[in-house]
């Protein structure tokens, strides 16, 4: 889900495949790194019939011109009506998605994480995000040769944040020369992993 500053707002369609009516709860959550509530959604609650469809709409709420990309959580929840004298026991159906909010007029950039810089010092690793976007990517990293695996404490790296990391199983490193990642698109595509050069 992507939320262009330019345009003030994003929406997204949730289609009730189920043979019952249920009410769709839509709530915003905010990452532990970034406090800061950027959004509103509307509607918050709605009932959705058997096969239809409801548009909720996250409208941006921040008046100020945002200078990175932002992340945030979206959980979408529909919750089935309970039966009163039946046996049967309805599930309800829980999604968690990723939120990013776009500045307006910042460039697409397609490929953020090659803007990373990873530098190996004996046993830590630090990665940095100079660049103002948001970079996903899989948890788990190697460094090369050597094949030393090390795991990043999120899916995403901030614009602006430095981690530094141990590696798995209080192993001891080896001299690398590059930084296996899994990268994702930012809508959360994983592409082909990708060595980045790692500096010492």
């Amino acid at each position: 889900m992507i939320v262009e500053q330019d345009d003030g707002e994003g929406a997204i369609n949730i289609k009730n495949t189920d043979a019952f009516p249920v009410l769709l709860l839509t709530t915003l959550q905010n990452i532990k790194d970034d406090k800061e509530t950027l959004l509103s959604v509307t509607p918050p609650a709605a009932r959705v019939e058997p096969g239809k469809t409801q548009r909720v709409r996250f409208i941006l709420t921040s008046k100020e011109p945002l200078k990175t990309e932002r992340l945030a959580r979206v959980v979408f929840e529909g919750v089935p009506p309970q039966q009163k004298g039946k046996s049967e026991v309805r599930m309800t159906v829980r999604q968690n998605l990723p939120v990013l909010i776009r500045p307006a007029g910042l460039e697409k950039d397609l490929a953020p994480w090659k803007r990373l810089t990873w530098k190996q010092s004996g046993n830590s690793l630090t990665v940095s995000n100079p660049s103002p976007y948001v970079v996903r990517l899989g948890q788990g990293v190697n460094t090369l040769p050597g094949n030393t695996a090390w795991t990043l404490p999120n899916s995403y790296i901030l614009p602006g944040q430095t981690l530094t990391l141990t590696p798995d199983g209080n192993k001891t490193a080896g001299s690398a020369t590059q930084v296996r990642i899994s990268p994702a698109t930012t809508w959360g595509y994983t592409v082909d992993s990708y060595d980045a050069p790692l500096s010492h």
